[in-house]
């Protein structure tokens, strides 16, 4: 979702990569939307009829990665009682998404190796191989470079699945696209909820504009699914939005972000925004009460405010 230049390129990169048999590698911070392209290659491809199954590696166990990856045999190890299919046979004639490829221990990376370059899987325990025809499209939010320089990733299996590259880019790039991942966002849930939409004025959205989102797409909707529940057709305005994002699991901004190309003013002013929004939420919106948390006078607090875009009123 989204009209601005940087997702533009990525949709055009999408259509050209889709109808081949092309591996993808996308890459992007966490919650950019990374299993959404692959879905969308996905359904966009040849294969689109074909099944489409997800592989979180993250998620699996070490000890076990191979088994649900590759399948295995009765007897391969203990508990295991029957024949088990892996993901790359279930995947047969479709894709299979490796999100978090770069969780992969070493003996996973060589079988996964062996499998992209042989067209065949060898179940663990098994003494023959299975022919698969899947598409791979892998995903990571860390740079697979530094991960093969520092050896913790074969640089062999990055040639491999680095066909065709496709980087996320993070929501702070692309605030113009933000009314429209809201407007859909509430038609969403609207849906799921059946609440009225709420209704953003424009200094809500400005506000959520100069907000940094680290959690980016993932982090907007769960504030926009917080706004609708807590003010279903409601208009919303910046004084409603600031303490959402104040009481947001990414609220507070790293001590340092690399891909953060912001001043440091900037930076330093969302944080102050944040702690103002944030003793104001939790004073009532009394201003007195939240300059005394905050250990500050009532009229440099509004001083603050006003040059933060938080309060047009004077004291």
């Amino acid at each position: 979702v989204g009209r601005s230049p940087v997702m533009d390129r990525v949709r055009e990169r999408i259509r050209r990569v889709a109808p081949t048999d092309a591996r993808v590698l996308i890459t992007g911070e966490s919650g950019t939307g990374k299993e959404l392209a692959a879905t969308a290659i996905h359904g966009l491809s040849e294969r689109r009829a074909g099944p489409f199954i997800r592989v979180n590696s993250a998620a699996i166990p070490r000890d076990l990665v191979e088994s649900e990856m590759f399948g295995h045999e009765r007897g391969a190890f203990t508990g295991a009682t029957e024949r088990r299919r892996g993901r790359f046979e279930l995947a047969d004639g479709g894709t299979l998404f490796l999100d978090e490829v770069a969780d992969l221990g070493p003996e996973a990376q060589a079988k996964l190796l062996r499998v992209l370059e042989t067209g065949v899987v060898e179940r663990v325990g098994g003494q023959r191989g299975v022919p698969v025809d899947v598409r791979v499209v892998a995903a990571t939010n860390r740079d697979l470079r530094d991960e093969a320089r520092e050896g913790r990733f074969r640089e062999d299996l990055l040639f491999r699945l680095e066909v065709v590259p496709l980087e996320m880019p993070p929501l702070r790039e692309r605030p113009e696209d933000l009314p429209l991942l809201v407007e859909h966002a509430t038609r969403r849930l609207r849906a799921r909820h059946g609440l009225p939409s709420v209704r953003l004025r424009a200094d809500a959205l400005d506000r959520l504009r100069t907000y940094h989102w680290p959690g980016n797409v993932r982090e907007l909707l769960n504030v926009v699914e917080r706004l609708t529940i807590l003010h279903s057709g409601e208009e919303i305005g910046a004084a409603e939005v600031g303490p959402i994002l104040s009481g947001s699991a990414h609220a507070r901004p790293p001590a340092f972000d690399p891909h953060d190309a912001r001043d440091l003013r900037a930076r330093l002013d969302e944080y102050e925004r944040s702690l103002i929004e944030g003793a104001l939420a939790f004073s009532d919106g009394n201003v007195a009460e939240a300059g005394r948390r905050l250990k500050t006078d009532r009229a440099n607090l509004y001083r603050r405010m006003r040059r933060l875009g938080l309060r047009d009123e004077t004291p």
